[in-house]
């Protein structure tokens, strides 16, 4: 069971208290993009074995969204931010990187 605090608001819950909105920082193309914009947002995802980054709504409380960092193999989540961001904060990146050597930040457009 995942714990996920909402940065909006602050109150910390179960995951049944949220939903999952899918992958955080990428290009969601809509209707008016072109057949090969499209199928690169629909089949060409980055599945990572590790840390990911999500969108979260916080359907039970405030009903805003937000963005997670969780482990996907220990379900571990790293911290919340507010999904108005184009990016993860850097100390964010900083406590990932000390606890996950190696582990490096792209931007995914």
């Amino acid at each position: 069971m995942l714990l996920l605090e909402c940065p909006c608001c602050g109150v910390r819950g179960e995951e049944t208290e949220f939903h999952c909105g899918g992958e955080a920082h990428i290009t969601r193309e809509g209707p008016a993009s072109d057949d090969a914009a499209f199928e690169h947002y629909m089949f060409e995802r980055v599945n990572p074995r590790g840390v990911h980054f999500e969108r979260w709504r916080h359907v039970a409380g405030c009903g805003k969204w937000f963005h997670a960092a969780r482990d996907t193999m220990t379900l571990e989540v790293w911290g919340t931010y507010p999904a108005q961001t184009s990016r993860p904060p850097e100390e964010l990146l900083e406590k990932i990187r000390a606890a996950r050597p190696g582990f490096k930040w792209r931007d995914i457009a």
